[in-house]
């Protein structure tokens, strides 16, 4: 940008900043949400759980079925990003 670019789009910078850091905390909200490690840990907790007898198989199934739900999502969006 020229110095008489900067000059005139002065007062618009601190909209572009809070649009830079609006920018960074969606990005940051999508990196979690389709993390698959929490996931995959529920999973696994939620195994233990049903060989441990805190929970019963009706409960698993379901909970099961959700989770894995979840793992398609994520593997899905991973697919369109390229990731």
């Amino acid at each position: 940008m020229g110095l008489l670019t900067q000059i005139l789009t002065f007062p618009l910078a601190p909209v572009r900043g809070t649009l830079w850091v609006l920018e960074r905390v969606v990005e940051t909200a999508e990196n979690e949400y389709y993390d698959p490690a929490p996931v995959e840990r529920e999973l696994a907790d939620l195994e233990k759980a049903l060989l441990a007898g805190q929970i019963d198989e009706e409960t698993f199934d379901r909970r099961e079925d959700e989770l894995l739900d979840r793992l398609d999502e994520i593997r899905a969006h991973a697919q369109q990003t390229g990731q």
